[in-house]
């Protein structure tokens, strides 16, 4: 794949610059998807286990199918559209990730500014104290966890129905509004209110680049759009970017 003059001058002068990933880049690792034909929701019903009526109800069966997730995600590495993304953030001057994604795996490749929109399935807390938990902590069988102060410990994740965390949200559309280029990467583009940040940051100026390995609803207003995998695509970016770095410090010399 060549990329186009037009996006390697924007990634050359860019300064801001935020990826937007969702479950695509997570399935090159191996973690399951939402939507798709591999997809976890066609072997359960996400109202039956991801919202907050269906844990009081159920919780042992929510917190079950949780903890097997968990030692799914555990299991699963990062790949090198996570790598790559963790090294960006080093070239330019103010880099963020903001992650539809619950796996903690840009985390674990090296990324430091990241916004979780939809919480990590890491970290787990109370539902009465809110105090935190590890999974450390928390997995000793399928026993729902209590706190000591004798509440219920959920994992920390956004469920169906739940406003998204206000300080990731600020932080991502404050990203997204002062960026020069936006990658938005694996996204299906269709779950809001997190798919419209793209577009927040298209009418604040930025350059709007979409990797996928097939066209989405954002596709149309992108102003690039690379088909094919993170994997791939992420590290051939970094190779431009790196190459150009390097002959900006030799004819400093």
């Amino acid at each position: 794949m060549n990329f186009s003059d037009t996006l390697l001058a924007k990634l050359a002068s860019a300064c801001d610059v935020v990826a937007f990933t969702g479950a695509g880049i997570s399935a090159e690792s191996g973690v399951p998807t939402f939507r798709g034909n591999d997809g976890i929701w066609t072997k359960f019903k996400p109202e039956e286990l991801a919202n907050l009526n269906a844990f009081m109800r159920n919780p042992e069966l929510v917190w079950e199918w949780y903890s097997a997730r968990k030692k799914v995600i555990a299991e699963v590495q990062p790949n090198a559209g996570h790598y790559a993304l963790a090294e960006m953030e080093r070239i330019f001057s103010s880099f963020a990730v903001i992650t539809q994604n619950i796996d903690n795996l840009h985390r674990r490749a090296g990324s430091k500014n990241v916004f979780e929109l939809h919480g990590n399935i890491e970290r787990n807390y109370c539902m009465r104290c809110g105090r935190q938990f590890t999974d450390e902590q928390v997995l000793n069988g399928t026993a729902v966890p209590t706190c000591p102060c004798g509440g219920v410990i959920r994992p920390d994740v956004v469920w169906f129905g739940e406003l998204l965390p206000e300080d990731e949200w600020r932080g991502a559309e404050k990203a997204c509004q002062r960026a020069d280029v936006l990658l938005s990467i694996g996204t299906s583009g269709v779950v809001y209110p997190a798919a419209g940040l793209p577009l927040e940051a298209k009418r604040s100026g930025a350059f709007i680049v979409e990797i996928n390995p097939e066209p989405t609803p954002l596709t149309e207003y992108a102003d690039e759009f690379l088909q094919g995998k993170a994997g791939e695509i992420l590290p051939r970016i970094l190779d431009h970017l790196k190459t150009k770095s390097q002959r900006n410090s030799h004819s400093q010399v």
